[in-house]
């Protein structure tokens, strides 16, 4: 089957003005002509591998896009795509492990691109009491988790803030990445039905989740973290999110949660 490609200085074109930027604020950030770069956005000039890259490292362009550029520059593509599963990720998947085992008793995840759970640690079952088994069959979902009806949104205090927060979140990553993946789960979350105003909090410096939980409620800050000097597209698409309680009968729950396990 052959695949139709766009020309690269269209992709080009369309990736400097998804980031807002001028033809000039571009070419003096690359330290290159005006002229040359709307040459290459027009066809009437073809871009050097060494510039495809240097562009693309310019407009902050994810490593699988980088690759997509270079193809339709007529390059072979630079950046790999390894299985976690490969042994050439051992170091990578150990790492993630540590993450999410010294955060115990914390809950915590490890999500790829498109948001599908990667790993957990145990702690992330306290997070999950009445989930619809369907919602836990992979590939799961996190913010189809976090925000269906069947998932964690009935037990969700503070549903509105916080799915503002994640749709938010989503919204920001589609300007960035120009994931049609995430443009399709975009339309699919807000189209759950929501009783909660999304509202932004008025006294809180950053959202917390606020989840109820045997009969109380438990409260959380969340970091997301990401590989800091990637080199494969799927080391630069995980994102390891860890929750820390936001109060102390939070912390105290969540230590008896883990002796309960242990049990």
């Amino acid at each position: 089957m052959t695949l139709t490609q766009r020309p690269v200085g269209e992709l080009l074109r369309q990736w400097r003005e998804q980031r807002r930027l001028s033809q000039l604020a571009l070419s003096l950030q690359a330290d290159i002509s005006t002229r040359h770069l709307s040459f290459m956005e027009t066809g009437r000039s073809s871009p050097s591998r060494d510039m495809v890259l240097r562009l693309a490292e310019e407009l902050e362009v994810p490593l699988r896009d980088r690759n997509r550029l270079l193809l339709a520059a007529g390059y072979a593509p630079v950046y790999g795509e390894t299985s976690l599963d490969a042994p050439e990720m051992a170091a990578v998947k150990s790492a993630v492990r540590r993450i999410l085992a010294g955060h115990e008793p914390y809950p915590a995840c490890v999500v790829d691109r498109q948001w599908n759970l990667v790993d957990s640690n145990a702690a992330i079952q306290l997070l999950l009491t009445g989930v619809a088994p369907e919602l836990l069959a992979p590939p799961v979902n996190v913010l189809r988790l976090s925000l269906h009806p069947q998932g964690m949104a009935p037990r969700i205090r503070n549903l509105g803030e916080w799915r503002a927060h994640l749709l938010g979140r989503l919204r920001r990553e589609i300007t960035v990445t120009a994931d049609e993946g995430l443009s399709r789960l975009h339309q699919e979350l807000v189209a759950y039905p929501c009783d909660d105003p999304e509202t932004h909090p008025e006294d809180d410096v950053v959202v917390p989740l606020r989840i109820a939980h045997n009969g109380t409620e438990l409260a959380f800050l969340s970091i997301v973290a990401t590989f800091g000097t990637p080199a494969d597209i799927t080391v630069a698409e995980l994102s390891i999110e860890s929750f820390y309680p936001a109060d102390d009968a939070t912390a105290r729950a969540l230590v008896a949660f883990k002796d309960e396990q242990r049990r």
